[in-house]
């Protein structure tokens, strides 16, 4: 097996109210590699979104190594975490947080604006990355002229535009019905099968259940980290 993409070693978080200490994450130490497709569930207060927002690189451990594709993010600066994370990570949301001015095109662009693209090229990139969710036809329509499994595509698709090394997803199908969320589920199936790590945050067991590994927390460890065996195959 090649290299994990992340690696974490003994991770914690905590949280001061007042002088009251509240331990989030209790040493999570957990291994994803290059093209898995992992699931990360657990209750309200487990500790999954405060996991999420650390390997997305929007909050740094109390304590504990986080190597992001060989790089050591874990007592980085914020200004140099954010350069990563444009780098690195493409992030898709519930809410989708689309900009409501721009149209599905520009918005896909927007992180190569960040990336210093030159306008022709930005346009050319994102319009070949919303071919990859089937969306070319909505491409100069703006978030509230699209449905929400398309805003969810236009997502996807500006989270795949910097050729990240992860592609983070909180609850992408928390706002679609179920339709529009076997469509989306299968687009990141896609997503992994053409070479990108898939790293999903999810509650709902049979959307966890589109991922080929599944990294249950509870009270802030890892309770259970099972492959399916069919994925078996693949690593």
């Amino acid at each position: 097996m090649s290299a994990s993409i992340i690696h974490l070693d003994k991770i914690t978080k905590s949280y001061f109210l007042g002088k009251q200490e509240l331990l989030v994450l209790k040493g999570i130490s957990l291994d994803i590699f290059k093209n898995e497709y992992v699931a990360l569930m657990g209750p309200s207060g487990s500790g999954k979104s405060t996991l999420m927002n650390i390997l997305g690189c929007l909050d740094s451990p109390t304590s504990g190594t986080y190597i992001l594709n060989g790089q050591d993010v874990s007592k980085m600066p914020d200004n140099d975490l954010a350069e990563v994370r444009n780098k690195e990570i493409g992030f898709v949301f519930q809410q989708f947080n689309l900009m409501p001015r721009l149209t599905a095109v520009e918005n896909v662009a927007l992180p190569l604006v960040y990336a210093g693209v030159p306008k022709k090229q930005r346009m050319e990139i994102a319009m070949n990355v919303l071919e990859k969710v089937s969306l070319t036809d909505r491409s100069h329509h703006k978030p509230n002229e699209l449905s929400g499994g398309q805003c969810q595509r236009v997502a996807i698709a500006r989270a795949l535009v910097n050729n990240p090394s992860i592609i983070l997803a909180d609850e992408p199908t928390g706002n679609l019905d179920t339709k529009t969320s076997i469509e989306i589920m299968e687009i990141f199936g896609a997503i992994q099968a053409s070479g990108n790590t898939v790293v999903l945050v999810t509650h709902e067991e049979d959307i966890a259940n589109y991922a080929h590994r599944i990294v249950r927390l509870r009270d802030g460890v890892i309770e259970s980290d099972k492959r399916k065996a069919e994925a078996l195959q693949h690593v």
